[in-house]
């Protein structure tokens, strides 16, 4: 795991976009704080949808740093969260502008994927995260399913042996108000 790691790590330093497992389906991801690598997932999925992608962080702590406020309602849904659940959050912050939509909001979630945690630990800095699929096409439920197109698009592949146990479903989704009014959008 460590030797791909490493090389995950090189391609996402210069920039490159990667096709990798989580604890949901697999996805495309970058740096989420570097522009271009972000316009590259944009061009590969051919989409500028800003709410598709979100942005994944190692450990539910670590979501505080990419909002400017953290809403109590938020932090007790971390503690309590027993599947994959995705945070859009006001006030984003701490990621490339391009991540962002006009109102400010960022799509969050602390991931509980081995490979996941360590990438984004050897990286030192969220990772992008966006259905391996192009825009408006279905949400591929496992590698085998995942289409050429994604596949040569991307500037590297990680290994299958690391999927894990994933759901094979999209995450959760829950907006959190800074004055913490919830709203489930994806159950």
């Amino acid at each position: 795991m460590e030797e791909e790691i490493k090389k995950a790590i090189e391609i996402l330093r210069r920039g490159g976009i990667i096709l990798y497992p989580t604890d949901t389906v697999w996805g495309i991801g970058c740096d989420a704080t570097n522009y271009s690598a972000i316009e590259k997932i944009y061009a590969l999925k051919q989409s500028k949808d800003k709410n598709s992608m979100l942005v994944l962080t190692d450990s539910p702590q670590n979501v505080t740093n990419y909002v400017s406020r953290m809403p109590y309602a938020a932090e007790q849904l971390l503690e309590v969260a027993d599947k994959p659940l995705t945070l859009i959050l006001d006030n984003g912050c701490g990621v490339a502008v391009n991540l962002l939509p006009e109102d400010g909001t960022i799509g969050i979630r602390a991931v509980k994927h081995e490979f996941c945690q360590r990438l984004i630990r050897a990286l030192h800095k969220p990772m992008v995260s966006t259905s391996a699929n192009i825009s408006g096409e279905a949400t591929p439920k496992s590698f085998e399913a995942i289409s050429a197109e994604i596949r040569n698009g991307v500037d590297m592949i990680i290994s299958t042996r690391f999927e894990g146990n994933p759901t094979r479903k999209p995450s959760s989704i829950i907006k959190v108000s800074n004055d913490n009014e919830i709203k489930v959008i994806r159950s």
